[in-house]
């Protein structure tokens, strides 16, 4: 599977499923069907995640992006409800609850999700994903930090660099949760020198930087006013130095969402002020748009769009950031 299209010109879009030509195709027919026909859209999801194997970020990328498309469809329970002891069955099921409790604020049966996730641990020992949704799971219950941490260990201790493992630790650490900026700090800290520059998870650490600008341009006032001098140096810039130097080259990142991080690594370009440095992240994309990052202060396909104008304007000379 290609990383990116060949094709050029592409309007600006948003993709759920980034490049994923499969996952895109079952999306298509799902929304199609909106729900008409859960026996074939069962069968259409079990196929798909049975086809992915033991490809574990794939196969976190594909079952996320299958919840948040699925939550109020009805067919994960439908196919949990079909074959109780499959573990795709289970994961999925367990992976919309949490979309579904990340949207409204709770939970509708903490203890129901956590048993499945443990089912499904139980019948698949290799796979991270269960862990990973229980990380999810203590972001809304507020579980206490060792008992996280342990449920770290047995997702990271399964796959080092799942993204989606690092993503929702980043996330409980977050004071937007109930966390601090000095735990992400650590966190981030903590991990830093040990994850390959182009691993799934290798954009933790500007995707926390970008977190932490848009908090600042939240609070308003002189914060705000002050939010861009955060890429100016110090370990932050160095981060996004690497980042633009090496992300966009063809082939250099391998993993399901690596779209997902190219949008991240744009925007923060343009939020240092560095616009002719994020044409070829622009490039790249080929107009895959993510709604996170650029939502947070408009429509996202705006949003890239008018940021994409600065990055040609940049290019040839011209000045641009947020």
């Amino acid at each position: 599977m290609p990383l990116f299209s060949s094709r050029s010109g592409r309007r600006p879009r948003i993709e759920p499923a980034l490049d994923d030509a499969e996952l895109a195709r079952v999306l298509g027919r799902l929304s199609k069907r909106n729900g008409s026909g859960k026996a074939a859209d069962v069968t259409l999801v079990a196929s798909l995640l049975e086809g992915t194997g033991d490809d574990w970020d794939r196969r976190g990328h594909r079952l996320s992006v299958l919840a948040e498309a699925t939550v109020d469809s009805g067919i994960a329970t439908a196919w949990l409800d079909r074959e109780p002891e499959n573990a795709d069955a289970l994961v999925l099921h367990s992976w919309t609850g949490l979309a579904r409790g990340l949207r409204d604020g709770h939970l509708e049966d903490a203890g129901e999700l956590v048993a499945h996730c443990h089912r499904a641990a139980g019948l698949r020992p290799d796979d991270p994903l269960p862990w990973v949704a229980l990380i999810g799971v203590a972001r809304i219950e507020r579980y206490r930090q060792n008992e996280v941490n342990a449920l770290w260990r047995e997702a990271t201790g399964r796959d080092s660099w799942h993204r989606e493992a690092y993503l929702q630790m980043l996330a409980y650490l977050s004071p937007e949760e109930g966390g601090s900026r000095a735990l992400v700090l650590d966190f981030v800290d903590a991990v830093r020198s040990r994850i390959p520059a182009n691993a799934p998870c290798a954009a933790v650490e500007l995707t926390a930087a970008v977190e932490q600008y848009q908090g600042l341009l939240a609070q308003g006032g002189v914060r705000a006013m002050t939010a861009g001098q955060l890429w100016g140096g110090g370990q932050i810039a160095a981060a996004l130095d690497q980042a633009a130097a090496l992300w966009a080259k063809p082939g250099f990142f391998q993993h399901a969402a690596a779209q997902a991080d190219l949008n991240v690594l744009a925007y923060a370009l343009c939020a240092a002020g560095r616009a002719a440095d994020a044409h070829p992240v622009f490039e790249a994309l080929q107009g895959v748009v993510t709604p996170w990052p650029w939502d947070v202060d408009g429509p996202a396909v705006q949003r890239y769009e008018q940021h994409l104008a600065k990055a040609e304007r940049g290019r040839q000379g011209g000045i641009g950031g947020m």
